[in-house]
């Protein structure tokens, strides 16, 4: 939805399709079904904006603003450019006309009503008594209205209520001396301080939020899954297929199992397996499963992060196993060397063609700063022999390929790592990484932190919802319809 907005706004007038040439239907959608669509995304907008705030400790709103080169931005700016010439020359007639800024004193006092809070008695008896709106037009009807030492009592009002970042802004108010461009600075500097407003809301009703979180997207995804019960047909088709790969993988260690009593894969470990496969996601092939969309930007990111850390950890095996007794023991090598793996792969995972061509001038980077960290040490910049960098070279320029042996055994060992965080361990104080894992060892324990959490809060909310589809999968028919009539 959003890109069709962005399209939208972005193109032109002649741009805009016609609404004759629309295949639409010519009657209008049954009130009953337009209802119940309406009341659906009011569900699950409210759901995605509560998970957001308990989730996101970084969430807030930002002012609204239309893109300056788009279709919005440019109604919008004539729009308003439109009204202050129109305020302008009604404040510059003789005698002027106060109709439109009489109606922006009321706004005006409206905005700084909703920023008083229960404790503001005295600025409200005051708010009312200066911006008495009968009183005020009864000055415009004699001739006697003040304009600025109105705007005199608004901006100190607005001093005495922003927050510290928006003083200078409120300052400057004082400097004005035109009364469209002082009403103008007004309303924008207002329309500031209500987006604070709003932000140190929900930070004030955060930790209230975080104790009925679990309960309150529960009850509203139930009510999702009452309007549209195929709600849950992509996360039982990711949880069939995680069940599936571990019960393949129980089978293959049969010798030394750990299941339940019945000889089963535990449903935690097929929930863990799945959550494991969202790191490793392919939408050309894969509908996101429904419970864990809210968190699919966030998913998305630590997949991208992870990404880039097997490729920096399989870069530094390669380049240790040529090279890293004689450079690797060097001050500060290791961290210029991840530094500049780490940029050069940046940006890289989407395409392949992207990554070859990041390695590819990674090899050449990483044998220059081994060059120039033997001459530093006195070995001579000619000490690298040809064979050695064309082996290094091509090992890197192949870390490209999903299936590389070195690339696959370093992504095996952060798989690892952070199933064993799923699993209760705690990544700051698990053991000894095995090399190089641990020369990256504090980003791995920041993702599995980060990744920890999203599951954990996941499997806490959507729990419920997960236990019917796991003993559907993992017991035989009967005992599953048992396990299910005996709830």
């Amino acid at each position: 939805m959003s890109s069709q907005r962005e399209d939208a706004a972005g193109a032109s007038p002649a741009d805009l399709p016609s609404l004759e040439t629309l295949d639409s239907p010519t009657g209008s959608p049954p009130a009953a079904s337009l209802s119940s669509l309406m009341e659906l995304e009011n569900c699950v907008s409210n759901l995605s904006l509560a998970h957001e705030i308990v989730v996101n400790r970084d969430f807030h709103f930002k002012p609204p603003s239309a893109a300056t080169n788009s279709l919005e931005g440019r109604v919008k700016d004539i729009v308003y450019q439109v009204f202050w010439d129109s305020l302008q020359e009604q404040l510059s007639s003789d005698p002027p006309n106060y109709s439109h800024a009489l109606v922006l004193l009321q706004e005006v006092k409206a905005m700084l009503a909703s920023l008083l809070l229960p404790g503001h008695v005295r600025l409200r008896s005051q708010l009312d008594e200066v911006l008495d709106m009968e009183l005020i037009q009864q000055q415009v009807h004699h001739g006697a209205l003040h304009l600025h030492r109105l705007a005199g009592f608004i901006t100190s009002t607005m001093a005495s209520l922003c927050a510290p970042v928006r003083d200078p802004e409120v300052r400057a108010l004082r400097d004005l001396k035109d009364p469209v461009e002082l009403l103008r600075e007004i309303f924008r500097v207002l329309g500031l301080m209500k987006t604070d407003m709003v932000n140190f809301t929900i930070q004030s009703l955060r930790p209230h939020l975080l104790q009925q979180a679990v309960q309150y997207e529960r009850l509203k995804f139930q009510q999702i899954l009452d309007k549209q019960p195929a709600s849950l047909d992509n996360t039982d088709a990711w949880l069939q297929a995680a069940a599936s790969e571990e019960t393949a993988a129980f089978r293959a260690r049969r010798d030394f199992p750990r299941p339940d009593s019945r000889g089963l894969p535990r449903p935690t470990a097929v929930l863990n397996r799945a959550y494991m496969c969202l790191l490793r996601w392919d939408p050309r092939h894969q509908n996101y499963p429904e419970t864990v969309l809210m968190d699919r930007a966030r998913l998305d990111d630590l997949s991208r992060r992870l990404h880039v850390l097997v490729l920096e950890a399989s870069v530094l095996l390669l380049t240790s196993a040529q090279f890293g007794g004689v450079v690797f023991s060097l001050r500060g090598f290791v961290a210029k060397l991840r530094q500049s793996v780490a940029a050069l792969l940046e940006g890289s995972h989407t395409r392949e063609a992207d990554l070859k061509r990041a390695l590819l001038e990674l090899g050449g980077t990483v044998l220059q700063q081994v060059t120039e960290a033997l001459s530093a040490r006195g070995g001579g910049g000619g000490g690298l022999p040809q064979e050695s960098q064309d082996l290094l070279r091509g090992q890197i320029s192949d870390l490209w390929k999903n299936n590389n042996p070195v690339r696959t055994l370093i992504g095996e060992r952060v798989q690892g790592f952070l199933l064993a965080t799923l699993q209760g361990g705690s990544p700051k104080r698990s053991p000894e990484l095995p090399f190089p894992l641990g020369l990256v060892r504090a980003e791995l324990a920041e993702l599995g932190t980060a990744f920890g959490q999203i599951v954990r809060f996941n499997q806490t909310v959507f729990g419920p919802f997960y236990a019917p589809i796991l003993r559907k999968l993992l017991l035989p028919p009967g005992e599953a319809e048992t396990a299910e009539d005996s709830r």
